[in-house]
């Protein structure tokens, strides 16, 4: 995913300032994709620049007052393009995992709190899914567009869940290193290679 694809997104869903997009950022699709207020400041003007959208006229004018945008012809082409080319999925890359397999040779000092951190992260953010999913999407809610919509929301939470299972099990395999061992294996040790 692209940032201007996120923000032409976000503008076809309701047209938006800087200001209000970076607000629905951080409540929507932030969640997947972030980015900072300078980030979708620079981003619309490209997109404004390239002929995609452009700000809707001020009803008066006044100096400093904030743009609003709306996405032109161009960029839902832009985006139904994009939306309907081929990706392939993207290899998972996480430095807590990397953090894992070097603990493995050099010893697991401080991992332990760390994963406990990662798992009470990880709840919180199960938790304020799961309360979007009852907020937003009550039963009966089944537009084409609300499906998608929620269709999102399972995978953040399907997504936590899974990282909350591991790293509880994380936790509880931890708990039984052996003190001495502390995860050290010799360097002609085996290599744990997945195949």
């Amino acid at each position: 995913m692209s940032l201007p694809h996120a923000i032409l997104t976000a503008l076809l869903e309701k047209p938006s300032s800087g200001l209000e997009l970076t607000r629905r950022f951080d409540k929507s699709i932030g969640y997947f994709w972030s980015a900072t207020h300078q980030q979708i400041y620079r981003e619309l003007g490209r997109l404004e620049a390239d002929g995609l959208i452009r700000a809707l006229p001020a009803e008066q004018p006044a100096r400093g007052q904030k743009k609003s945008y709306e996405v032109l012809p161009a960029g839902r082409a832009e985006l139904a393009r994009w939306t309907a080319a081929a990706q392939d999925p993207k290899p998972l890359r996480d430095a807590l995992l990397l953090r894992l397999r070097a603990a493995a040779v050099v010893g697991t000092d401080g991992l332990a709190h760390d994963l406990e951190r990662h798992l009470e992260l990880h709840e919180r953010q199960l938790a304020k899914y799961r309360e979007i999913e009852e907020r937003d999407f009550p039963p009966g809610k089944d537009s084409s567009p609300d499906r998608l919509r929620h269709l999102v929301l399972r995978a953040g939470i399907d997504l936590e869940t899974f990282w909350t299972q591991w790293l509880r099990h994380a936790v509880a395999e931890f708990a039984e290193l052996p003190p001495d061992d502390e995860g050290r294996v010799e360097p002609d040790g085996p290599s744990g290679d997945v195949t």
